[in-house]
């Protein structure tokens, strides 16, 4: 086989490995999809005391994130006054592991730099974090401002589903965790508070979240109510759902058959070719 034709075999087979890591490695963009975000009317000037604290702020919840999936800071460098002092935060979905909560925290990060630009406050919720900083404490207090709802379309009355939905909303209602998800048939719903709120914070806020997401979806198959401390969320295909999952594990095993047998094929094709030249060339 010529030179030619193993580096086309090689560059045939990394392609097809590039391709195989992206479809078993779905996870990153899921979790990273944008919410919403919103930045502090006041900036900040450059090189000052108040932007270190806040490059120090969000190094700190990078960071924090590898081990953890909440950590608040307070931050004052030397040489900062009062006025100077930053507080951040930030909070993984709860299913999340160390390794998606600290990629999700890095991604959301990196998009509160380009989205909130020399802002003296800002907050940014990806699916599966939310992180936010001021200069003003937020740390502890309640805030049940509405900064994102999302209804989908009416299907109709549906008894069976709205039975599901609510008994799903009343179970995420009973509180007593800062992460939960509850499911009945094809409903499945999560709330979360961030975790700076004590429990009974927490508790108020969930139940607001769900009392205006029932109240502004009504017969909606699909809902999602995001307070500034809490977020409630329900659907009838689901947010955790298995049977999604399996469709998509499915779907990409498919594609993955299809691209191993493609692959196998134009190797087999050039191996076959090759010894023909090789035998033409021996003449």
């Amino acid at each position: 086989m010529n030179k030619l034709n193993e580096a086309f075999i090689q560059s045939s087979f990394i392609s097809f490995l590039l391709i195989f890591s992206i479809l078993i490695n779905p996870s990153t963009s899921a979790i990273t999809s944008f919410v919403y975000g919103g930045c502090t009317q006041l900036k900040f000037s450059p090189g000052t005391p108040y932007e270190s604290n806040v490059d120090s702020v969000l190094t700190s919840l990078v960071n924090s994130a590898a081990t953890a999936n909440f950590n608040d800071f307070k931050i004052s460098l030397p040489g900062s006054t009062q006025s100077d002092i930053v507080y951040g935060l930030f909070q993984c979905r709860g299913d999340l592991n160390n390794n998606d909560c600290h990629d999700c925290v890095v991604h959301a990060v990196s998009k509160l730099g380009t989205v909130c630009v020399d802002t003296s406050g800002g907050a940014l919720q990806l699916d599966g974090c939310f992180v936010k900083y001021d200069n003003v404490s937020f740390l502890g207090v309640e805030d049940k401002t509405i900064v994102m709802k999302r209804c989908g379309p009416s299907t109709g009355y549906d008894s069976d589903s709205l039975t599901r939905r609510d008994a799903v909303l009343e179970y995420l209602t009973a509180g007593g965790q800062y992460f939960r998800v509850g499911g009945s048939g094809n409903v499945q719903g999560m709330v979360q508070c961030v975790q700076d709120l004590d429990m009974g914070k927490c508790q108020d806020c969930v139940s607001e979240a769900i009392g205006r997401l029932k109240n502004e979806c009504g017969t909606s198959p699909l809902g999602d109510m995001f307070l500034a401390k809490c977020y409630a969320r329900y659907s009838e295909s689901g947010y955790h759902s298995g049977s999604d999952n399996n469709d998509d594990t499915e779907k990409t095993l498919a594609i993955i058959i299809g691209l191993v047998a493609g692959v196998a094929v134009i190797i087999v094709l050039l191996s076959a070719l090759s010894k023909l030249w090789e035998k033409k060339g021996s003449k």
